[in-house]
């Protein structure tokens, strides 16, 4: 078997080169910003959520949790199934 150049070191070297990363003048590596970008499906949604501390929100959250107590808060299972249905279509 015959192996070409077996002394070649230039893609060592370009091996070694490719890892230097631009140093400023601190001697550190210079970060970038954080950004965040909403959406505007977010910003929307965010607008139609009711404020938590409205009366009427309080009123539905205490009732439900009265429901939850008593043990006659029920769901419909066509709801959960439709529910379900329309999360796993999504992805």
């Amino acid at each position: 078997m015959r192996i070409n150049e077996p002394n070649r070191i230039g893609m060592i070297n370009a091996y070694n080169k490719s890892g230097n990363t631009p140093v400023g003048k601190s001697g550190k590596i210079p970060m970038g910003k954080d950004k965040v970008d909403i959406s505007t499906e977010a910003l929307e949604m965010q607008r139609q959520v009711e404020d938590p501390n409205s009366p009427q929100r309080r009123e539905k959250v205490d009732q439900l949790k009265k429901q939850v107590e008593e043990g006659s808060y029920r769901v419909s299972s066509e709801k959960i199934a439709e529910k379900l249905l329309s999360f796993w279509k999504k992805i």
